[in-house]
């Protein structure tokens, strides 16, 4: 049996909270860094198969995709991966360089777009890992970020499987970025991968609120 089987209805709850808590944060962050008002949400916590990711992510396994890495480190360690189609990145970084012509698949050979990215990854995970550590009164933080593109099922295969001893599912945090002025909706997948000796750690934290 899946380790994460043993998640509660309730927990998950807690997470989507959570979820909700550093999306706040975070959204309070982007409107500083592009100087309009930003509006973001948690929709909901899942915890889905790595074949279901497929599905769910949209675009199947062939689809380019940016995904920027971080581990959690502190009190618990585990994975994060924040995870966009190429064109929803793509206007991120536009957005944040002012750069209109700026292309995705040459980010690496451009450095203010990789550090864009780097800066969502930080302000993302960075808000969602503060708004756990207040909860549950664990030190929680976020290590530097790094980006891969790639297609999403090599994303799902190299780099969640990888990274997650605790079989073929991970927490898949939902994220809906909304920009006012512009009238524009990012969409990405935040997924939290445990290490193995916090899961248990991290669920009896939230199963004591």
């Amino acid at each position: 049996m899946s380790i994460f089987n043993e998640i509660k209805d309730e927990q998950l709850d807690i997470l989507s909270e959570v979820g909700n808590i550093g999306a706040g944060h975070a959204a309070s962050a982007l409107a500083s860094l592009l100087n309009r008002k930003i509006d973001m949400a948690v929709p909901f916590v899942k915890v889905l198969s790595f074949e279901d990711l497929m599905d769910f992510f949209g675009g199947g396994a062939d689809l380019p995709v940016a995904s920027i890495f971080l581990r959690m480190e502190g009190d618990l360690t585990g994975s994060i991966f924040f995870i966009m189609p190429f064109e929803q990145a793509e206007q991120f970084v536009r957005e944040l360089v002012q750069d209109p012509a700026f292309d995705i698949d040459t980010i690496h050979e451009h450095m203010l777009g990789t550090s864009a990215l780097h800066e969502l990854g930080n302000i993302l995970a960075g808000s969602y890992l503060s708004a756990l550590a207040d909860l549950t009164k664990l030190q929680l933080h976020p290590s530097v970020p790094d980006v891969t593109l790639d297609m999403f099922g090599a994303v799902i295969s190299e780099g969640l499987m990888q990274f997650s001893p605790l079989g073929d599912q991970a927490i898949v945090i939902d994220t809906s970025i909304f920009d006012d002025q512009n009238q524009q909706e990012l969409k990405g997948n935040m997924f939290l991968l445990p290490d193995f000796e916090s899961f248990e750690k991290l669920f009896k934290a939230l199963g004591n609120l």
